[in-house]
């Protein structure tokens, strides 16, 4: 065992040697293929720079070498947990109704507000879905503020202003949770597709040319 290592030894040497000198005279091939490249700044390390490297003799180990993996952090989370609720009265009680609404949110509520504050909460989130299944057709402007303020769509509408709301009655409140609860989604309306509505107490004509979706209360809704 102990010859069998040293000749491996030896042959290492005599390799590591050759490929010094080899890797010096390819140096010297390179800075005179240069031609106007000063050789000192293209030549290899001198005689006297060059180390001579002996190999060790390798030791082998039995056993199973494993790296370390460190464990993953986990990343914070940063969405809202869903709200849960077993009825629409119930999310309505839960959403929040923020003070500094957009200008496209207070259209939406704005809306809501005007034409069905006197209606059950089925009725106020089918009239916010009108408005949003309006903005997404594009028959229609795209914007809830574009869809309320079309001319002659809203009867609440004077002279393209909205009129004042009073914003500390508890029906503006209800219509901020519902112009939210519609624009994210969180209650399916009975209205579904609906692009039209009316009051039950009047035949517009176009009503007849129109696939009737539901009736809430006194609105008749259509697709």
């Amino acid at each position: 065992m102990g010859r069998k290592t040293y000749s491996l030894s030896a042959v290492a040497i005599i390799a590591t040697a050759s490929l010094s000198f080899s890797s010096a005279d390819g140096a010297g091939a390179y800075a005179q293929d240069a031609g106007d490249i000063p050789v000192t700044a293209q030549a290899g390390p001198s005689a006297e720079e060059l180390v001579e490297i002996v190999p060790q003799t390798p030791v082998f180990v039995s056993e199973e070498v494993v790296q370390p993996v460190p464990e993953k952090t986990a990343e914070p989370e940063t969405a809202e947990p869903a709200l849960d609720a077993e009825s629409l009265r119930e999310l309505v009680s839960i959403v929040d109704q923020p003070d500094d609404m957009s200008e496209q949110m207070r259209c939406l509520a704005g809306a809501v507000y005007f034409e069905s504050r006197g209606e059950p909460l089925a009725g106020q989130l089918a009239v916010a879905q009108v408005i949003i299944n309006r903005a997404e057709d594009r028959r229609f402007p795209a914007s809830y503020c574009g869809v309320v303020y079309q001319r002659s769509q809203f009867s609440f509408v004077k002279n393209g202003r909205m009129p004042r709301i009073k914003t500390t009655s508890a029906a503006w409140d209800r219509a901020k949770s519902i112009a939210r609860i519609a624009h994210e989604d969180m209650w399916e309306s009975e209205a579904g597709e609906a692009v039209y509505f009316h009051a039950n107490y009047v035949r517009p004509k176009w009503s007849y040319r129109k696939t009737r979706t539901a009736q809430i209360d006194t609105h008749i809704f259509y697709r």
